[in-house]
């Protein structure tokens, strides 16, 4: 096989969101399956609305998920004179003009052909006129030659054969009246230059592609191969908007989830293996092809990420999970002061408890919170569930547990559990009578980790000096 150059090509003028990331991971998996080279182009011809913020935003986002690129980012902007120098050539051999056509002109033409329910579409005028009849103040734009007879094919490896009739195709500008590009020549002449072999981006780009090749066909370039992915919808089957969770990668970071669980969730939108759900990405590059993407729009759905995040929480080993959790604590909700309260005795604390806590987790958000009762300070603010736990009762049982929960020879979780049990049974108690209200005083909360984990894991001192100030004990 030749030599495989894919790109991604997002546009600084906002995050990098899902469809974005999806392509950029098609195109990566993709040039990694088959050795080939993916390169990365940076869309800022919109000067208006191209941002350093929106480029930084990209790269972080591409980073994050562990997508890499091959040789430094493109900037298309940058290469502006070397799209002009394309139009012109396209004019010196006659596969281009220049059009003088005013904007007053250009109106009477989309309104007649409004009135006689026709496409909206520049009819030619300057096509074969002399320059010399130019009108005396107008700058022209340069328009490509758009053949007029017989048909463009493109054997599309998604979409499969799409055939569009030339007599659709219009003159198109490539140039603007102010000396500027257009987006479809500048894709154009950029492919061309960067050894671009293959593009795989969103179908909503399909239409494009036909034009793209009025230019490719008109400089006797060779034509890219072309996949396009279905776009993605929301659970309730219409475009994916914010309502449905296109927000920027960033807000998935900030929302919990593991870099490795949105790959393989973003992965399975729109291709597939078989019926593997879960995969490494070692699995992905060997398994990745074009031929396993669908037609069909592909559905996000939150519940089955969050499911999916979950199973990687809780499969990935301990000091590597711990590890992601620090370096992500700084874009949660709360984490830079999660991270402030972790000294490094309650740091160590948690890294032992981490274990216990990733089995409830679906989301790194709910990993910290399931840890809170580590960075808490006396005396701890008790949730009205567990405060239901410290009636009279419950108060009693503490103070009564007290006594033979400080004569305890040794304190971890087998000692702990052992004076309990014996304390429940002498008073006539189920276990859980004395466990949960020793939940409530130590964690404020009526669920955490096995609570002779959690007593282990914050000490004797710690732990009795909780439960003295819940049971009114001095």
């Amino acid at each position: 096989m030749p030599d495989v150059v894919t790109r991604f090509a997002p546009s600084p003028t906002g995050f990098l969101h899902i469809g974005g990331a999806r392509t950029a991971l098609f195109n990566w998996l993709y040039t990694r399956h088959v050795g080939g080279r993916m390169l990365l182009r940076i869309e800022d011809t919109d000067r208006e609305r191209s941002t350093d913020a929106a480029v930084a935003a990209i790269l972080d986002g591409l980073r994050w998920l562990g997508i890499d690129w091959d040789g430094e980012p493109v900037f298309q902007f940058a290469r502006a004179d070397r799209h002009r120098e394309v139009a012109e050539e396209l004019v010196a051999r006659g596969q281009a003009y220049r059009c003088y056509a005013t904007p007053a002109e250009l109106q009477e033409m989309k309104e007649r052909a409004r009135a006689e329910k026709r496409p909206e579409r520049y009819d030619g005028r300057w096509r074969d006129r002399d320059p010399s009849e130019a009108p005396a103040g107008v700058n022209p734009v340069i328009r490509v030659k758009a053949p007029q007879d017989g048909e463009t094919v493109i054997d599309d490896a998604v979409q499969g054969r799409v055939v569009v009739q030339n007599k659709e195709l219009d003159d198109f500008v490539i140039l603007r009246s102010d000396g500027t590009p257009t987006y479809m020549l500048s894709v154009v002449v950029d492919d061309q230059d960067m050894g671009v072999t293959q593009i795989i981006r969103g179908d909503d780009h399909l239409n494009n592609a036909f034009r793209q090749r009025v230019i490719i066909d008109a400089m006797g370039w060779t034509a890219p191969g072309y996949a396009h992915i279905p776009l993605i919808h929301g659970p309730d089957g219409a475009k994916l908007s914010k309502r449905h969770g296109a927000v920027g990668v960033d807000a998935y970071r900030a929302k919990g989830y593991l870099a490795k669980a949105m790959r393989n969730y973003i992965v399975r939108l729109g291709w597939a293996h078989g019926d593997a759900e879960i995969m490494t990405e070692a699995e992905m590059v060997a398994w990745f092809d074009l031929d396993g993407i669908g037609r069909s729009a592909a559905r996000f759905d939150f519940a089955k990420l969050e499911n999916l995040n979950g199973h990687y929480i809780r499969n990935t080993p301990d000091d590597e999970l711990f590890a992601t959790f620090l370096d992500t604590l700084p874009h949660l909700p709360g984490g830079p002061e999660f991270r402030a309260a972790l000294t490094p005795e309650r740091e160590a604390q948690f890294r032992r408890a981490l274990p216990a806590i990733k089995e409830r987790a679906k989301t790194l958000i709910e990993l910290m919170d399931g840890g809170a009762f580590l960075t808490v300070t006396r005396p701890l603010a008790i949730e009205p569930a567990a405060a239901a736990l410290l009636d009279d009762a419950g108060r009693a049982t503490l103070a009564g547990v007290i006594a033979p929960l400080s004569a305890a020879d040794t304190w971890n979780e087998a000692s702990t559990e052992a004076v309990v049990r014996a304390y429940a049974e002498a008073s006539g108690l189920k276990l859980g009578k004395v466990a949960q209200p020793i939940r409530a005083a130590v964690t404020g909360r009526t669920t955490s980790p096995p609570i002779f984990d959690v007593l282990a894991i914050l000490g004797r001192e710690e732990a009795l000096g909780r439960i003295r100030d819940q049971a009114g004990a001095p």
